[in-house]
């Protein structure tokens, strides 16, 4: 029987700010005494994911395993990393939706330490987006422009007010202000409220591919919802749970089929016209700006472009 202490090729970041407004319990104890060999950092108010990661990777000897304890966008970033550095990544959910997680078969912290106990390590299919020609960065789950980051910028502003009801009046403002946004591709222009390119083929009933259907799968799933009905519809494309997008459709809130537009493939590239919207655009949850100039955005399946720990298939 090995001496050597469980977890000690891993690196665990902690990332306490995420879904800290639902209350959830501090998780690290556990973690600590599921892999007590780990190094274990909890990030501090002024420090980044990749300045924690860069300096464990210049140690002696660096991580060969990077966990992260945190929400979409840290598990976003932190895949990332891991796809940078050559590490595999160690998914334990702590934030509010855990989107890739839930996609992933893991619900809980326990569930990822499960995977990782097992030695259950498999490699997914990720997208990179990139603006401008710039770095790409690797997305998990989907990309969006239009409505969706309006919302979310919307959203942020009222921080105060908690997700749930800084959401509420978010989606109140925009269901006044949103606006469309001018698009072109291939030659073709046109006039959206917004835009999803999901990574993997997703429900064809959905706009706003937030979670992906399958992890093996190297394609993009683009929505593209025409800006042909009101800004209520609009706002309510942007519903995600089954339940919500279900009785949205019975009051008849949502957009018609011929108001979207899907396609299908292994690398999309769209132009967002100067002046036309906000420059903002998001990867899994995470806003970014780009100026106001209009830019240009190019998606991009990757097969196989991480390895995770996941569940054994059944």
């Amino acid at each position: 029987m090995s001496d050597t202490p469980i977890g000690r090729e891993v690196l665990v970041v902690a990332n306490s700010r995420s879904g800290a407004s639902l209350g959830r319990p501090d998780r690290v104890p556990d973690v600590r005494r599921r892999m007590p060999g780990a190094t274990i950092r909890e990030l501090a108010e002024d420090e980044t994911l990749d300045d924690v990661v860069a300096e464990a990777m210049a140690e002696e000897e660096p991580p060969r395993v990077l966990a992260i304890l945190g929400g979409d966008g840290s598990v976003s970033r932190a895949a990332h990393l891991a796809r940078r550095h050559d590490l595999t990544l160690l998914v334990l959910p702590n934030g509010t939706f855990n989107h890739f997680a839930r996609s992933a078969g893991i619900p809980d912290v326990d569930a990822g330490l499960d995977a990782y106990a097992a030695a259950n390590i498999r490699p997914v299919a990720v997208a990179e987006a990139s603006v401008n020609g710039a770095d790409p960065i690797t997305v998990l789950n989907a990309v969006s422009l239009g409505a969706y980051p309006e919302f979310l910028a919307e959203r942020e502003r009222r921080t105060s007010l908690g997700k749930w009801w800084g959401g509420a009046v978010a989606a109140w403002r925009e269901m006044h202000d949103a606006h469309a946004v001018d698009i072109a591709r291939g030659g073709k222009r046109a006039s959206v409220w917004s835009v999803f390119a999901g990574v993997g083929p997703n429900d064809p009933d959905r706009i706003a591919t937030m979670q992906r259907a399958t992890l093996d799968e190297p394609v993009i799933d683009v929505r593209v919802h025409h800006a042909r009905g009101t800004r209520a519809r609009a706002i309510a494309s942007l519903a995600f749970g089954e339940k919500t997008v279900t009785i949205l459709r019975a009051l008849r809130v949502m957009p018609p089929a011929s108001d979207i537009e899907r396609i299908l493939d292994e690398d999309f590239e769209i132009e967002v016209r100067a002046g036309s919207a906000p420059d903002i655009w998001v990867h899994d949850g995470e806003l970014e700006e780009v100026g106001q100039d209009g830019f240009r955005l190019r998606v991009r399946a990757v097969p196989e472009g991480l390895r995770v720990y996941l569940p054994a298939r059944e």
